[in-house]
């Protein structure tokens, strides 16, 4: 009888999690999205290529769209919204930019430049409305960061001569704008890719048990549920349909990690933290979702995005990708 019950409770997960679907919103921009930001299940910014920014104050409603003047050939592959009208949108090279709006995109202001050959910037992340960082492709060995205090008003290099040096090779993907955590105010994580792949815990170097060793492979997104409870996604993004080695779980801050029994169901560049033991993922072939910490997952979409974020303040996650938009509602 045991045996039976866990068999129907098992059915009829699995029944839900396939009855979950992602609903495509209508846009009126053809452009890639990269970044992706949401304030809460009403408000969400995105960002991508030739200086595009939407943002939507009613859930997808109704998206405004702007071109931001004197950058119009700029990609923004990551955004970070604190509200309504207030946001950042990080330009990738050369040379490298992140403007801030404060009067929901009517004006930008550049809060930081950098014309260093080579720059490259993959993506920000905000532990709280004041505290964040940045995060570029190696220069001279060295991976490239940055730091505000200020809400993005202010950008401090971080001087990381004493950091690991990086293989040549081995980069952080632009992909999601997801490759970089803040674990706390001053503690923070990232993953890299390419012909090595490593998660890097501020000067601490652990190598991921991820595919790896071409310009194509590697960890792409790194999320956190809590202080020991971490994820990577990754891949290969010429071969978006392979699930080798492209997932992995650690449940103790990267000391050890496990692998899915049911991997993703292909290269995937984001993944997120819902609740519990829920997390979703996507990438160029489609959506999946854990409710096991990820040892299980089920695809539940076959749109491509190359990102997602969960609502700071809410439950609905959006997507973002090539000239879409898409919503999950658990």
């Amino acid at each position: 009888m045991k045996h039976l019950i866990t068999i129907l409770f098992s059915i009829t997960a699995l029944q839900v999690i396939h009855a979950q679907k992602v609903e495509i919103l209508n846009l009126e921009s053809k452009e890639s999205f990269r970044g992706l930001s949401v304030v809460n299940d009403s408000v969400l910014w995105v960002s991508g290529t030739h200086g595009t920014v939407g943002r939507s104050w009613d859930a997808g409603k109704t998206f405004q769209w702007m071109k931001v003047q004197g950058f119009e050939q700029i990609d923004f592959r990551d955004i970070e919204a604190f509200d309504e009208n207030t946001a950042l949108i990080m330009g990738i090279a050369e040379p490298a930019y992140i403007l801030k709006t404060k009067d929901a995109g009517q004006s930008w202001q550049v809060v930081y430049e950098n014309q260093t050959l080579g720059m490259f910037l993959d993506a920000m992340d905000f532990y709280d409305n004041q505290n964040g960082m940045v995060i570029g492709d190696p220069i001279d060995g060295k991976i490239f960061l940055a730091k505000t205090f200020d809400s993005g008003d202010s950008w401090n290099q971080i001087d990381t001569k004493s950091y690991p040096t990086l293989l040549n090779g081995e980069a952080c993907f632009a992909s999601s704008g997801s490759n970089i955590v803040m674990l706390n105010k001053r503690k923070f994580a990232y993953v890299t890719g390419g012909i090595a792949s490593n998660l890097y815990i501020g000067k601490k170097k652990v190598k991921l048990p991820i595919i790896q060793g071409k310009e194509s492979t590697g960890a792409n997104s790194l999320a956190v549920k809590n202080s020991s409870t971490w994820m990577v996604v990754g891949g290969d993004f010429l071969q978006k349909e392979e699930q080798i080695e492209h997932a992995v779980v650690t449940t103790n801050a990267g000391k050890s990690f496990l692998k899915p029994i049911e991997p993703p169901h292909g290269y995937r560049s984001c993944v997120k933290f819902l609740n519990v033991k829920t997390w979703i993922t996507c990438g160029l072939n489609g959506v999946d979702i854990t409710t096991d910490d990820g040892l299980h997952w089920q695809k539940i979409s076959s749109e491509g995005f190359h990102v997602c974020q969960k609502a700071r303040n809410g439950n609905v996650v959006y997507f973002a990708g090539q000239g879409k938009i898409g919503v999950y509602r658990e």
